[in-house]
Order: structure tokens, then sequence, then C-alpha cells
């Protein structure tokens, strides 16, 4: 699965994530690479609902 998939299935605009928060995107992206997206989800919990309120899909 690619970071950008994953971003769009929580529900969260990745290319608005991306060009605010480009280094936070990055950083996030890079650690997405290197486990599983239930791990991340799990490291993240808590972060990915504030970004979520932020970048929201509609």
């Amino acid at each position: 699965m690619e970071f950008e998939e994953y971003l769009s299935q929580k529900k969260i605009e990745a290319r608005q994530f991306y060009q605010l928060e480009p280094e936070q995107y990055a950083a996030w992206k890079r650690e997405f690479d290197q486990m599983s997206p239930a791990s991340f989800t799990v490291q993240k919990k808590f972060l990915l609902n504030d970004i979520r309120r932020k970048y929201l899909i509609r």
C-alpha cells in the first residue's frame, strides 16, 4: 500500500497535507515505508486524528 492511499483511507487529503506541512508529510512517509500500515496506525493514532481534522477529505 502506498502512503497516499493510506491517507485516503484515513480520510486525509494527501495533497493538501503535503503542500502545507511538507516536513511532517515527508517524515511520516519515511516511517510508513519502513513499517506495516497497522503498526503506523498504532504509533500515530492520536496524531492522525489531528491531521484528519485539518485536512479532511470532503
